[in-house]
């Protein structure tokens, strides 16, 4: 399936790093201590919330008015019925290059080095190999803005559960007053289509890069369960943030909760000016990729 050639890529990281510097400053405010990173770096020199507030509050609007039970239904069957575009992991990460660099005032850094960038600082902390893949491949879910996505309301941004009542602790939670579901006789009640303790597993959550990679990798790599959690719940704030939604959650569940957490540091302050060497990186993360995804070539 050939990308959509109009989408503006540059807009959608955008977009995405207003979103990442409000989680930033809303992590700030916890005191719980971060992993081993760039915390050095004067975060006041991060855009604030208040330059971003506008532009993320309205990208929210339309994302909570369009995440409905019906559009999440469609768009999973179109992720398994068209025909997607083949292609490796390491190519993967070339194209989402292409499509979306230079747009981050943050930093100079490519795509491909923003990458490197959180692998190296899990590999640095001594985690095991298959947490740094992770790292390397978890915002590769962004390229569904090209192959199928329909604005960049299904792409980023906090994902949520459908099929239930919004919670208060999602961001901007009053925009969700003009989603059809939100006063819907079963989806606007508290549990909604699901019972508590049925386990995060069977919860539908907001379609977007996390939730596509999510299913890619599931299908067609090795990673642990862990790896899979961190992928599909890495924007899950109102669950491993502000607690959110536990009654939904099984023993499985609790595990991976504090993998997740343990994972979104690297996420959030990963980013530096340092400049990774891809092409001295490149063949240690060639021999990573091919230890757990054995099918070499991915359907995305």
């Amino acid at each position: 399936m050939d990308p959509v050639q109009d989408r503006d890529g540059l807009a959608l990281e955008d977009l995405s790093d207003n979103i990442d510097k409000v989680n930033v400053l809303k992590d700030q405010m916890k005191t719980e201590k971060t992993p081993n990173l760039d915390t050095e770096k004067d975060k006041s020199k991060f855009r604030q919330y208040e330059d971003a507030c506008d532009r993320v509050k309205d990208f929210y609007r339309e994302q909570h008015e369009k995440q409905t039970v019906a559009y999440n239904l469609k768009a999973r069957n179109d992720f398994k019925s068209k025909t997607r575009a083949e292609m490796t992991i390491w190519e993967a990460m070339e194209k989402l290059n292409t499509l979306i660099d230079e747009s981050d005032p943050d930093t100079s850094l490519s795509q491909i080095e923003h990458l490197l960038q959180s692998a190296e600082a899990i590999r640095r902390d001594g985690k095991p190999r298959w947490m740094q893949l992770t790292g390397l491949i978890h915002d590769l879910g962004k390229l569904l803005f090209f192959y199928g996505a329909e604005g960049q309301w299904d792409v980023v941004g906090d994902t949520f559960p459908v099929g239930c009542a919004f919670d208060k602790r999602i961001i901007y939670p009053d925009t969700f007053k003009g989603n059809p579901d939100h006063d819907h006789k079963i989806y606007g009640t508290k549990n909604g289509i699901y019972t508590p303790g049925c386990g995060m597993d069977n919860i539908m959550l907001s379609w977007g890069h996390d939730e596509y990679l999510y299913h890619i990798v599931k299908d067609q790599s090795t990673l642990p369960a862990e790896a899979l959690a961190m992928i599909r719940y890495h924007s899950f704030y109102p669950w491993h943030s502000a607690g959110a939604y536990m009654e939904f959650m099984d023993e499985h569940d609790a595990a991976m909760l504090e993998a997740v957490r343990a994972f979104n540091p690297y996420d959030l302050y990963s980013k530096s000016d340092e400049v990774p060497s891809v092409k001295k990186l490149k063949p240690y993360y060639l021999e990573l990729i091919d230890e757990f995804f054995p099918q070499k070539v991915i359907k995305w």
